[in-house]
């Protein structure tokens, strides 16, 4: 009898933790749109969220230059049920793999390198999160309540001057050595410098009626910027140094839940902390 009813007990254990993981995945819906892959609640199908990946290239990332053009066209698979969206780069080697959880999505970013040269400490590339294009725009976040991760907590971005950059204090040294005489970059006409440095790899929006709140964050991060055209959040991922034929992997999410910056920061310390 014993036995049986510990049988049981284990029986229903097991249900219910195949339950729950039911729950944390059918909670969000993955699609693919022109550049990429979208993120939206089932419950709420209004506060969709876009990540193109990937616009641009940095530090020699994958092609030579400090600031070249990214895959801006890219193969979008969505698995039948609906749990695993596969991105492969026309840039050969680049493969983005998300899966849907309940207050989001996950990333796994793998690349190989197979260019011609040796990527050297600083290559990033820059992912595009934003609230979509035109005709399907979640007009929610399209604004700038937008956060960043500074020494003294979360600050606002860009409210001195427009596109400011905020680099990985980590790797400020390196950045500041690669800049020209002048310290500028390939792209500090559109992105300037900022002087206050962010130190965890993640941006932050609230809704504009301050009901929810999306995030995106990478492990490895070389800079966080945004408010482009389409009210962007460009959060670099930090790929370098990467030989020939190597391979690195990246773990990244994107959170899309009801709440604050808060609310978001909690889940990102509960997530990448540990």
């Amino acid at each position: 009898m014993r036995m049986r009813l510990t049988a049981i007990i284990i029986f229903a254990t097991m249900c219910f933790a195949r339950v729950n993981v039911v729950a944390q995945d059918s909670n969000m819906r993955l699609a693919s749109w022109e550049r990429g892959v979208s993120v939206q609640p089932i419950s709420a199908p209004d506060m969709r969220v876009y990540l193109w990946f990937y616009e641009w290239h940095m530090f020699d990332a994958v092609n030579r230059g400090q600031h070249t053009r990214g895959a801006w066209k890219n193969r979008i698979t969505i698995r039948k049920d609906g749990k695993l969206a596969t991105v492969e780069s026309s840039n050969p080697g680049i493969t983005l793999e998300i899966t849907p959880v309940r207050d989001g999505a996950e990333m796994k970013l793998t690349i190989v390198n197979r260019s011609r040269h040796e990527w050297p400490p600083l290559a990033s590339i820059i992912a595009c999160f934003n609230p979509g294009p035109e005709a399907t725009r979640n007009r929610q976040f399209a604004n700038t309540n937008t956060w960043f991760h500074a020494a003294d907590g979360l600050q606002r971005l860009a409210m001195r001057a427009p596109r400011e950059i905020h680099y990985n204090h980590k790797l400020r040294a390196e950045i500041d050595a690669a800049a020209d005489n002048d310290g500028r970059y390939a792209w500090t006409a559109k992105w300037p410098k900022s002087e206050v440095d962010a130190i965890e790899g993640l941006i932050i929006r609230e809704s504009t009626d301050n009901r929810w709140v999306t995030a995106i964050a990478w492990e490895r991060f070389l800079s966080a910027q945004g408010h482009n055209p389409w009210e962007c959040m460009h959060l670099s991922i930090h790929v370098g140094p990467l030989e020939r034929n190597a391979t690195r992997v990246a773990r990244g999410k994107i959170y899309l839940l009801e709440g604050s910056k808060d609310d978001a920061l909690s889940r990102y310390h509960a997530d990448f902390r540990r």
